[in-house]
């Protein structure tokens, strides 16, 4: 587990002397994985990434276009929309959403037009402005009730969503309908906290073996991964050390593996720097 530097290292073009070096013994990383095990266990966080709605990304990460033209993709960004069709406006019975495990639970629906009000506002940060005669306006036809895929912390489901033709775009735009109220916020690391492990996954074929995704500086040196179980938590650490001299800023991505005492299971993977979950996926590595 990385050791948390204070202060700023000072950088000259890509030339850097951060100076942590020192490992962290088995002893301390245990010592922090009981911390994190009985900050998580029974938590609010804990029961709401378990039972709660809760999704991996944004409540509109999936919404959008799929593959819209570079014109729509930049009007939408600047928020250049025409309402030209009336659009349903009455309250919505509450949807009921079916998780992987066979349970089921009510939210309550935001309205077409709420939604349209919401998504035609431009992005908090506009990159690139439109042309100086404009951008191409984005006029809405109509919309209709349908659903999308959503990635939460209880696995992917089904969710109700607005889609609203848009003229001269093929694919329909898709807008998440599940009010803002139901979803549970994603627990965020406390100040001074990093992440070490980013992803994970298991292993084909060998029960006993999570694949860790992590990153590291170019001059560290990784002595390997390490994990602590209790029956209910895992909670992984990858053995890092730093060069304590120059080098680059560059940050890889790279793969280890950790062998654990008995197979997974529907155990939850905790990160020893942050002590918050690890989400299930791997980057493919580079070809």
């Amino acid at each position: 587990m990385r050791r948390t530097i204070a202060g700023l290292c000072l950088a000259l073009l890509l030339a850097a002397s951060c100076g942590w070096s020192h490992r962290v013994s088995p002893g301390r990383f245990e010592a922090r994985a009981r911390e994190v095990v009985a900050r998580w266990d029974g938590s609010a966080g804990d029961r709401a990434w378990r039972s709660g709605f809760v999704p991996l990304g944004g409540l509109q990460d999936p919404g959008g276009w799929t593959d819209p033209p570079a014109w729509a993709a930049l009007s939408a960004h600047n928020g250049v929309w025409q309402l030209a069709a009336e659009l349903p406006a009455n309250p919505l019975a509450a949807a009921r959403l079916r998780w992987p495990d066979g349970s089921a639970s009510e939210v309550p629906l935001v309205t077409a037009a709420d939604a349209y009000a919401e998504l035609s506002k431009p992005a908090d940060f506009i990159e690139e402005e439109c042309p100086a005669k404009g951008c191409r306006p984005l006029r809405v036809t109509g919309a209709e009730l349908g659903e999308t895929t959503l990635t939460t912390t209880r696995g992917t489901i089904r969710v109700p969503a607005w889609l609203f033709g848009v003229k001269g775009v093929g694919p329909k735009y898709v807008y998440v309908a599940v009010a803002p109220s139901a979803v549970t916020a994603r627990p965020q690391a406390a100040e001074g906290e990093s992440e070490e492990v980013t992803g994970f996954d298991l292993v084909a074929g060998k029960p006993h073996d999570l694949l860790l995704e992590y990153g590291h500086g170019s001059c560290d040196r990784i002595h390997g991964a390490r994990a602590y179980e209790t029956g209910k938590l895992v909670v992984v650490d990858v053995d890092e050390e730093g060069s304590g001299g120059p080098c680059n800023l560059m940050l890889n991505i790279a793969r280890t593996t950790v062998t654990l005492a008995r197979p997974l299971g529907d155990r939850l993977v905790l990160d020893s720097g942050t002590g918050l979950p690890v989400v299930r996926g791997v980057r493919p590595p580079r070809k």
